[in-house]
């Protein structure tokens, strides 16, 4: 008994941090997220998809196009660090592609927006090796420079994720299929792949929720119409004080992030039933 007393003490401070960060929270959003004005239904919900109908479905395709992005390019840099015939550039790219780990989104979006605008540092490199002219510069701020960002912050991570998944691997399948004559994308496509799309998949849904939570950079990078929920939330608690139709767009973002892990889960679940 007073070992089992000892247990709970030690996980008292994770479980009182647990309640009071997330679980309350959540079950207040979620309650208040049904109430407006003192009566329950869905009033929030239906006023949330009038306003902001548009920008939750850019909202998803955002999130979603760069999840793709972000997977294409783990997947080749994992897959260059696991087949590369250089090793400087091999050594280059495992200094180089972890940086943005260390760097939080607020810093990331400051960054994009000094990159990325008209006259930043992007298009003013095109116009001075002569690739682009002064009237031919265009701002990438908008859902092009958030799209950017998410990828190049959230690449690093998968990437990580990946290449440890695909070093793990037996070399000795790598060496057949090169010993027949296979390319190294068809090596990469057809046996590397298929054995790391599990840690892939995870990588990109732990992705897929960390951007459907930024604020940061689509206040900083896209002060246009349409925007990511995230905005409209902070929109709807600073400009009116309307927590209602900000936590129902909260809980449509819980459901958006849910319903990507759900499909996860039933993958899983499927192909870890067709194991023998």
């Amino acid at each position: 008994m007073p070992a089992r007393i000892f247990g709970l003490l030690l996980v008292l401070p994770a479980l009182t941090t647990i309640a009071l960060l997330f679980a309350y929270p959540l079950a207040y959003s979620v309650v208040t997220a049904f109430e407006a004005g003192g009566d329950w239904g869905l009033a929030n919900f239906i006023k949330s998809f009038e306003l902001y109908r548009s920008d939750i479905v850019f909202t998803f395709l955002i999130v979603g196009s760069s999840a793709l992005l972000i997977g294409l390019l783990s997947v080749a840099i994992g897959g260059y660090l696991t087949l590369g015939g250089s090793p400087a550039a091999i050594a280059i790219l495992r200094w180089l592609y972890r940086w943005p780990l260390f760097i939080p989104f607020i810093v990331a979006g400051q960054l994009m927006r000094t990159f990325l605008a008209k006259n930043g540092m992007l298009n003013n490199t095109l116009t001075e090796i002569g690739l682009l002219t002064p009237l031919q510069t265009v701002s990438l701020l908008d859902w092009r420079g958030i799209v950017i960002t998410f990828v190049w912050k959230q690449t690093p991570f998968v990437a990580l994720l990946v290449a440890g998944a695909m070093a793990s691997l037996d070399r000795s399948m790598i060496e057949a299929a090169r010993n027949l004559g296979a390319s190294r994308l068809r090596i990469l496509v057809e046996i590397i792949v298929p054995q790391v799309r599990q840690t892939l998949l995870v990588g990109l849904i732990l992705s897929f929720v960390i951007m459907m939570s930024v604020l940061s950079v689509p206040l900083m990078i896209n002060a246009q119409s349409p925007t990511m929920i995230t905005a409209n939330m902070a929109f709807r608690i600073n400009a009116y004080g309307d927590y209602g139709v900000a936590n129902a767009l909260g809980l449509i973002s819980y459901l958006m992030t849910g319903a990507v892990s759900w499909i996860y889960l039933r993958y899983a679940v499927r192909e870890q039933g067709e194991r023998p």
